[in-house]
């Protein structure tokens, strides 16, 4: 995965988390597949269509924390991720 300092696309924006599809039980192996990109001040009260249920890693930037709730709508528990 990369490090959460290094979070930064092409075109050098600040990315505040990076979500991903593929996983595996090899720690070099993950942080793979698709890519859902999280800006800072993002607000989705809804995965993207084809991502409910199927992150498997994810790395937050500095400075930022990451919120996702078990319920639809932010319903449910919340678990909050820091870098």
């Amino acid at each position: 995965c990369p490090p959460p300092a290094e979070l930064r696309p092409a075109n050098g924006t600040r990315v505040c988390a990076q979500l991903y599809a593929d996983n595996s039980p090899y720690y070099d192996q993950c942080c793979t597949g698709d890519v859902l990109v999280v800006l800072p001040g993002s607000d989705v009260p809804y995965m993207p269509f084809r991502w409910s249920a199927r992150t498997s890693s994810l790395v937050v930037g500095p400075k930022c924390e990451l919120t996702v709730w078990s319920g639809r709508g932010k319903r449910g528990k919340t678990r909050r991720f820091g870098p």
